[in-house]
């Protein structure tokens, strides 16, 4: 199904040609003067030169074809040579009948396989403020994915076979040298039972990696005893398992919390054993040489702006690097899924070490020519400082503790002024905290760091989740106060109106197959947000000033009931694309 743009802009192309210009010219786009008209074609002053014609003289040919077209209410040429149009509301209202009736709002099916690799939490870390952001953005980017067409596996790639495992397994040798793992001379049966909680491997990492930042000797044998988990030492692979089962339930109630799903919860381990199988494919292709004891594959190509080093895949004490499984997990994927894209969303300062990857990934063909590599590269999340955002004591906050603040500070809101049990306005609290949170994020262009405001995130006014809401939550109270009276809300058609307001909503509402097509293409959650926030504008504009209940026309009713009832249905698709939903009150 096409766009309203579109569609006039075919009829103005016809238009163009039918007067002897090229069709190019007859591009419609959305008015930067609303109050002056909807729609405008300027395509009259960039035909001026080629045609040796008064831009006026070629917009009024146009206009004079379109004159009687009934997709217009008005038409005109404009000095020194615009064409200003509004849309007959007729002509918007059997639009709107077909696009709600339509599948997905008429969004084209892409039909793709895609993988999105997003989350990146390593595992024995539990989760902070700074896995917010791909945990948040990578949901939302799989979900508006999914819903134009494709078959899409998000897979959260922990982080579980690096640096922070032998971290982890030397502190505990510190703390517990009596342990069998560190005894060479044990042979029996590991213990089924870790040897700490949670909460103490919770402790146990942040102070190995302190620590390992001011004694040299202790890192150093962090990193042998990384290399010996790579290698599958019996004793340390055992201590692995055990961090993995003790952490894994954790990182996956965080991020149920967060309402993100993940289809896979593959791991850097998991790419082990396909790591053979690249260095094989790197040696034979030639790419892969040694330097300074490493090995590595040169990804600099002529016409790069800046120097890019080498890709380093082993490092010279045989230990793999992020590259070396991103690579391995690679050619894992290409056998599970032969994925048409990919989309890594991570922290934007890792746009080198992607770069190398997607390179190396391409020279050595592991994926067929045609496949896209997409890198999404996100901002911090900062206090009002303008620096990552911190707990008070100065400590990096942890992502329950988040979510229990937001929530908290929605509830506070919500008890000022509205008269509510204790235990539904905590239990609404969470879904729209959640909605709080989300949206304060996805708000924001993904590239760009934001300010986390509690208190403005948690508003019900201004562009916020609470907001838009609570939208949804009016229109479905109207919803249920029509179908008291004994109506039914099925079946109804929009009308055509002279009311402004109406028109206004119509052809806001018109935009959601235009909206959500470009945020698949761009990777722009931030592009719904500000769609449903415009959506809600003019939707409140229309509620303030149209009696809907209390209209006597039955008729007339019947055709605002549709409209809201759409754009009810519109707003729930499009939060339901960022990963939230509404209360049914608030």
């Amino acid at each position: 199904m096409k766009t309203l743009l579109e569609i006039i802009t075919e009829e103005f192309e016809k238009a163009f040609e039918e007067k002897g210009y090229e069709k190019q010219l007859g591009r419609v786009v959305v008015s930067n003067r609303p109050d002056l008209c909807q729609y405008q074609c300027n395509g009259a002053m960039a035909g001026a030169k080629k045609y040796h014609k008064a831009p006026i003289m070629i917009a009024n040919d146009v206009v004079e074809v379109l004159q009687n077209n009934d997709k217009f209410e008005m038409i005109e040429a404009v000095m020194p040579g615009f064409i200003n149009m509004n849309l007959s509301s007729s002509f918007v209202a059997d639009y709107l009948n077909e696009l709600k009736d339509s599948e997905k709002y008429g969004v084209e099916a892409q039909d793709k396989t895609v993988v999105v690799d997003y989350g990146g939490a390593n595992v024995a870390k539990p989760l902070h403020v700074g896995h917010l952001r791909p945990a948040v953005i990578g949901e939302s980017v799989k979900r508006i994915k999914e819903y134009v067409g494709n078959n899409v596996i998000g897979d959260a790639h922990l982080g579980d076979w690096g640096l922070q495992m032998g971290l982890i397994i030397m502190e505990l040798k510190e703390r517990q040298p009596d342990l069998v793992y560190f005894d060479e001379s044990y042979t029996g049966e590991y213990p089924e039972e870790p040897p700490f909680t949670l909460d103490e491997l919770s402790e146990i990492y942040p102070t190995a990696s302190a620590k390992s930042k001011e004694d040299a000797a202790f890192k150093e044998a962090a990193q042998l005893a990384t290399v010996k988990i790579q290698q599958e030492y019996p004793p340390y692979l055992a201590l692995w398992k055990h961090i993995m089962s003790v952490s894994l339930p954790d990182l996956k109630k965080n991020y149920n919390n967060l309402d993100v799903d993940f289809d896979l919860w593959k791991g850097e381990s998991d790419a082990k054993p396909y790591i053979p199988e690249l260095m094989d494919i790197l040696e034979k292709k030639g790419l892969s040489h040694e330097s300074q004891g490493a090995l590595v594959v040169d990804v600099a190509e002529e016409g790069d702006k800046k120097e890019l080093p080498p890709c380093i895949v082993r490092k010279s004490d045989g230990a793999a690097l992020y590259a070396t499984s991103d690579l391995g997990t690679i050619i894992q994927r290409q056998k599970d899924f032969t994925p048409n894209e990919y989309i890594y969303v991570a922290d934007k300062r890792q746009e080198l070490h992607f770069t190398q990857v997607f390179r190396v990934a391409k020279k050595a063909e592991l994926v067929p020519e045609g496949t896209k590599l997409e890198y999404m590269g996100f901002g911090t999340v900062n206090g009002s400082d303008g620096k990552p955002f911190k707990t008070r004591d100065g400590g990096v906050m942890r992502l329950e503790m988040l979510i229990d603040q937001i929530n908290d500070a929605v509830y506070q809101k919500m008890m000022e002024n509205r008269s509510m049990d204790e235990a539904e306005a905590r239990d609404i609290s969470k879904t729209v905290g959640l909605a709080a949170l989300k949206y304060g994020d996805l708000s924001n262009q993904a590239t760009k760091d934001y300010i986390f405001d509690i208190e403005r995130f948690a508003s019900f006014e201004g562009n916020t989740g609470p907001y838009i809401l609570y939208t949804i939550v009016r229109i479905k109270s109207i919803l249920e106060k029509y179908q008291a009276e004994g109506n039914s809300v099925d079946g109804l058609e929009i009308l055509d109106t002279d009311k402004n307001e109406q028109m206004n909503l119509m052809l806001e509402v018109s935009k959601v197959k235009e909206v959500i097509e470009n945020a698949a293409e761009e990777l722009a959650p931030h592009k719904i947000c500000a769609y449903i926030y415009d959506l809600s504008n003019v939707f409140n504009s229309f509620y303030h000033s149209t009696k809907i209940l209390a209209e006597t026309d039955a008729e007339k009713q019947k055709g605002y009931v549709a409209l809201i009832k759409m754009t009810k249905e519109v707003l729930e698709t499009c939060i339901d694309l960022l990963g939230f939903k509404a209360p049914e009150r608030m």
